[in-house]
Parts: structure tokens; sequence; C-alpha cells
């Protein structure tokens, strides 16, 4: 049911753009469109038109449903207003990927942080996190980590930990993930985190395990020469590609 409302939503958005007046270039937008506007001498016109031209073209792509070029093209002609409508109708509809890109050219950060909070609210995390990112909102962001943590959803807590520099963070995460041998995680956050030891740790762990293209992963990060000369000069690619032994 509620597929259906979204459906039902975006189709109507469609249809209003599509019945915007694009005024005196509306016949000749889609052959400059498909000429590229990039290739399209306008250098006749003054800068007024100029946008005109451009802002009628960017209303053919909204019609056609291409976003993301639209928003593009209302950015160069400074159509600020636009742009917020763009997010404000993508928001409503729940499309917030394409809602957070248009306030983010808009630099609009009032709306960024109220999407970002819905998005948070519904479990769009990944939205959550560029508009927090975008307007860096540290603690907003910390909520997001905090958020995934009680969810499980450890690679999302990692790149806001990392997105906020928070080495205390990551590198206390990495130890809950060493310590459920979640040992991949473990690398990424201890990497981040910038802890040489910690990760020497994990190495040793994937070489008790006979994983020795992640033990290499390990030991390369922890930039320990030794262990990557020992793993290279002793293993072959199929060595690498599995375990060695158990």
């Amino acid at each position: 049911m509620g597929f259906e409302h979204l459906t039902k939503n975006v189709s109507s958005m469609v249809d209003e753009y599509a019945t915007k007046d694009d005024g005196p270039f509306a016949r000749v937008i889609p052959a400059l469109m498909q000429k590229g506007l990039e290739n399209a001498d306008l250098s006749m016109f003054s800068p007024e038109k100029k946008n005109e031209l451009m802002n009628a073209a960017g209303e053919e792509y909204l019609k056609r449903n291409q976003v993301l070029e639209a928003i593009k093209v209302f950015k160069m002609t400074g159509n600020l207003k636009r742009l917020v409508q763009i997010g404000d109708d993508h928001a409503r509809v729940g499309l917030f990927s394409h809602a957070i890109e248009a306030y983010k050219l808009a630099d609009n950060r009032e709306k960024l942080t109220a999407v970002g909070d819905i998005c948070l609210k519904e479990g769009h995390i990944t939205e959550a996190i560029a508009a927090y990112k975008y307007i860096g909102d540290e603690d907003r962001l910390n909520k997001v980590g905090d958020y995934c943590l009680d969810k499980e959803k450890i690679d999302f807590a990692i790149e806001v930990y990392s997105a906020m520099k928070n080495k205390a963070k990551l590198l206390s995460l990495g130890d809950k993930c060493f310590a459920t041998q979640q040992f991949n995680y473990a690398v990424r956050a201890f990497e981040l985190g910038q802890d040489l030891e910690r990760l020497n740790k994990v190495g040793e762990e994937f070489m008790k395990m006979g994983l020795l293209a992640d033990a290499l992963r390990a030991y390369s990060a922890a930039k320990n020469e030794m262990m990557v000369q020992f793993i290279r000069a002793n293993f072959s690619e199929k060595n690498l590609a599995g375990k060695v032994y158990v």
C-alpha cells in the first residue's frame, strides 16, 4: 500500500513538472539537449537570457525524470529557489537521496538538517549520513553512529566515525569487533583509527586461521614490512586465495 502511494506521488510530481510553461525556448530545448548543453553556443545571449534558456532545460530534464541533470542545471543558473522546491517535492514522496542532492546544491542547511532527521527516524542511514556530513553536524553524526551500533550496522558506524575523524570511537568499535571475531571490520576500524599495534594483532589472528590474504592486508595496513615480505616470499597467489592450514 505504501509503495502504491509512493508511485502515485511520483507520477503526480512528474505531471506537475510536465505542465509548467517553459516560455519561448520550450520547443528548441529538446534539440539543444540532444546536441548537449555543453556544446551549445549561447554567447549571443545576455546572462539573463542565457539563464532563462538553461532554466527551461532544467525543467525539461525534470519532465524526463532526469533529476540529477536538472539540479545541476539549476545550480549553474543560481536558481536556489527551484532547487529547494525540487528537494521539497522529492522529500515529500520519500525520494531522499535526490532531495538531499538538491538541498546540498542550494546549500540549504536547515532543510538538510530536517531531512536528515527524518531519514534517521525512518532508518535511511546512508541518506542521513550524507545530509549530516554536508552540514558538519557532529552531534547528529554521533547519533547516527550510536544508532548503527545498536542495529549492528557496523559498516555505517565505521563510515560515520571516519567522517568525523573520531579516532577514539573507531578504536573502541574495532576492539568490539576484534572481541567478537569480526576481524575484517576490526581491520577497517583500526586502519582508519591509525593504530598499527592493533592491526598487527588482527594480522596474527588471521595467520592463526590460515587466512593469509587477510593477514597480508592487516600487516600491510600496519606497515609491518617483515611480515608482508614473509608472506609474499613463501606463499603463492593460490595459497592467498584460500586457507593454507586450519
